[in-house]
């Protein structure tokens, strides 16, 4: 192996790792603005991060650019699009206000946040190790971008619906608890990693989507909270359908293992 191409294989592939970069600095960037209060520009800058980690694994895999360096660095800034900023939102928006009615319920504001947090590291390591091992059709848990625009578009409709974090904190304490929690579960949901964008579909696909883009230019904020609360609540349903599919089936293969079969059955003379 020559210098060249062990200094090549040293590097970094340089597209994919901007779009990771961009995500970074957005979620960075929702931090700041969450800090000063600034919080329809946080939750914005969320959901650019979201868009821009979309894209970085497209185009490295469109460019075969795929590296573990990129790997590792796209759940590094996951981590904090995803994890620390939505955390930070929700606390200086509504949860720090928690203190103003008891020092504990102030505690448990910052604990909440803190504890989404946690979960979404947790989440974003367990997927690191999943890697190649599990169904790629599914996701274990509520994927971390999803988990984020929920809490994001939760408080850009009540900034949009000119509602105080501070009216709705007994209400922004379970949401944030909740969803963190949906993050380390063990349901399923769905990753729209096998749709084929090659093939040819119906021309009321094409229809749809511009409608998808009309309606975002009016509401945003409304289509994009029913869009990913919408999908939180997929998972639930969509596990609890299938343990129910399984659990008919098992009561089907027992009561054909255990009836009777007619030739076992005596004969009368």
């Amino acid at each position: 192996m020559t210098k060249l191409d062990t200094a090549k294989k040293k590097g970094i592939y340089l597209l994919p790792n901007l779009f990771t970069t961009g995500a970074l600095f957005s979620g960075y960037y929702a931090i700041i603005a969450a800090i000063a209060e600034n919080y329809e520009m946080a939750c914005l800058s969320i959901f650019i991060a979201a868009l821009l980690d979309a894209l970085d694994g497209r185009v490295a895999r469109l460019t075969n650019t795929q590296s573990e360096f990129g790997e590792q660095y796209d759940s590094l800034s996951d981590l904090v699009s995803f994890g620390i900023a939505p955390s930070v939102l929700m606390f200086k928006w509504s949860l720090i206000y928690l203190g103003d009615i008891h020092p504990v319920l102030g505690k448990i504001g910052w604990l909440a946040a803190f504890i989404y947090a946690v979960c979404a590291a947790l989440r974003l390591a367990r997927f690191n190790t999943q890697i190649g091992t599990v169904d790629k059709a599914y996701f274990q848990g509520l994927p971390s971008p999803a988990a984020a625009a929920v809490l994001a578009s939760f408080v850009w409709i009540c900034l949009d619906l000119e509602l105080i974090g501070r009216d709705l904190r007994f209400i922004a304490l379970p949401l944030t608890f909740i969803v963190g929690l949906l993050l380390v579960s063990r349901l399923r949901y769905y990753s729209f990693k096998t749709i084929n964008f090659k093939e040819n579909v119906s021309f009321i696909w094409i229809l749809l989507l511009v409608l998808v883009f009309v309606l975002l230019t009016i509401k945003m904020p409304w289509v994009l909270f029913i869009t990913f609360t919408g999908y939180a609540i997929s998972g639930i349903v969509l596990t609890f359908h299938n343990v129910r599919k399984k659990r008919q089936t098992k009561r089907s293969n027992k009561k054909t293992t255990s009836s009777p079969k007619n030739d076992d059955k005596p004969t009368l003379p």
